[in-house]
C-alpha cells in the first residue's frame, strides 16, 4: 500500500510517500519561513499563495525521490484540519483533484493526530522502537499544546491542553518581546545555550494535583513586565531572560505529561510536534523519565515539525472516505481530537 501524502495546515508545503511497512521512501518540506519572518508571524493569504506555487512542483520531487509513478499510489492522505482555512484548502483541493482525476483513496487527517502516531514511521523514532498501547502524547506546538491517551489508533481521551496561549505560540510572542528573530522556539533555544535557567523565577502555572491543563499567557506576561523592569539588557541578561522563559516552558510540559502518565498507570510517554525539536524538552524529558522508569519515545527532529510523512503514515491505519464523499471533502479550522476528561477534583 503506498500512500502519498499532502500537509499545507500553516507555513510548511509538505508532499511525502510512505510504503505498506511504514517506510518513508519520499517527505519534501518547502519552508516559508523567510517570507513570514520579516513580518514576525505567519500571514495566511501569504502562506496560501505559496503552497499554491510550491505544491505541483514538491509533488513531482516526492515522485522522483522515491522512484515511483503516480499510478504506482494507490491512496492519497491529506490534513484537512486544523490549521488556517486558506492554507488547508491548498492541500485539500491538490489531495481531492488527483482522487477524483484518477479514482484513488482519499482519507482526511487530523493534523494532532498525525503528529502523536509519526513516531510509527519506520524511522520516525529516536528510540528505535515504536511505542506499545496505551501511551501518553505530548502534541506541543505553535497551535496547540495537549496531553493525549492513547489507546489505539483512532480512540484517543483528551486528558488536557492549554487554556490560552499554546506553547509554541507563546515562544515566538516572548522572542519577539526580547527582540529574537521568528521563528521564536529557534531563537530562544539558541541563545538559551549560553542564559542561566535560574536567573529569573518565572511561574509554573496549573500546578494543580490531577489537573492536566496548561497556561503560558501569565508566564509570557511575566517576562514582558520583567523587561520594563530591566530596562535595556544586554545580550547576557537577553540570553538569561530565554532561558528562564524556557524553563518554566519546558517544566510545566515535562512534569504535567508525566502526571498524567502517572494518574493513568502507563509507562510510555511520546513527545510530538514542533516544540518538541526544543533542545531542553528533549534532555529534561529524557532525565524525568529515566527517573522515573518511563519508557519515553521522542519523535525524530525531520518530523517534529509539520510534514507530510506523518500525514501519510497516519493515512495507512485510517479507512478512506467513500468515493462519492471526495468532492464535498472541506477543511476545518480547529478541533481537537478524542473525547475530553474532567479530573475529579474539577467541577
Amino acid at each position: 500500500m503506498l500512500t502519498l501524502g499532502f500537509e499545507s495546515s500553516c507555513d510548511e508545503t509538505a508532499v511525502a510517500l510512505v510504503d505498506g511497512q511504514g517506510r518513508v521512501l519520499a517527505s519534501q518540506i518547502s519552508s516559508q519561513v523567510p517570507i513570514h519572518a520579516r513580518y514576525g508571524g505567519v500571514v495566511p493569504e501569504l502562506a496560501s499563495r505559496n503552497h499554491l506555487m510550491a505544491m505541483l512542483p514538491l509533488l513531482e520531487r516526492a515522485l522522483e525521490t522515491a522512484g515511483v509513478t503516480l499510478a504506482q499510489v494507490d491512496r492519497i492522505a491529506v490534513t484537512n484540519g486544523p490549521g488556517l482555512m486558506g492554507a488547508l484548502l491548498m492541500g485539500v483541493q491538490a489531495a481531492k483533484t488527483l482522487a477524483l482525476t484518477t479514482g484513488k483513496e482519499l482519507v482526511p487527517i487530523h493534523h494532532v493526530e498525525a503528529h502523536i502516531t509519526a513516531v510509527f514511521l519506520a524511522d520516525g523514532d529516536d528510540s528505535g522502537t515504536a511505542p506499545g498501547f496505551p501511551y501518553i502524547a505530548l502534541a506541543v506546538s505553535g497551535g496547540h499544546s495537549s496531553i493525549y491517551e492513547v489507546r489505539a489508533i483512532g480512540d484517543y481521551r483528551r486528558l488536557g491542553s492549554t487554556l490560552d496561549d499554546a506553547a509554541g505560540e507563546a515562544f515566538d510572542k516572548v522572542a519577539r518581546l526580547l527582540g529574537l528573530p521568528y521563528p521564536g522556539g529557534v531563537s530562544i533555544d539558541r541563545i538559551s545555550k549560553t542564559g542561566n535557567p535560574k536567573a529569573f523565577d518565572f511561574p509554573r502555572a496549573m500546578r494543580r494535583k490531577d489537573n492536566f491543563s496548561f497556561s503560558f499567557s501569565g508566564l509570557k506576561t511575566a517576562v514582558r513586565n520583567q523587561l520594563a523592569q530591566l530596562g535595556a539588557v544586554d545580550e547576557a541578561q537577553r540570553a538569561d531572560l530565554a532561558a528562564s522563559f524556557q524553563e518554566a516552558v519546558v517544566d510545566s510540559l515535562v512534569e504535567k505529561t508525566l502526571q498524567a502518565a502517572r494518574f493513568c498507570g502507563i509507562r510510555e510517554v511520546v513527545v510530538a510536534g514542533g516544540v518538541a525539536a526544543n533542545s531542553r524538552l528533549r534532555s529534561k524529558f529524557t532525565a524525568a523519565c529515566q527517573e522515573q522508569d518511563v519508557k519515553l519515545h521522542l519523535t525524530a527532529f525531520k518530523y517534529c515539525g509539520d510534514n507530510a510523512a506523518m500525514v501519510a503514515g497516519l493515512g495507512l491505519l485510517r479507512a478512506p472516505i467513500p468515493q462519492d464523499q471526495v468532492a464535498g471533502l472541506e477543511p476545518f479550522a480547529s478541533g481537537e481530537i478524542g473525547t475530553a476528561f474532567v479530573p475529579p477534583d474539577l467541577p
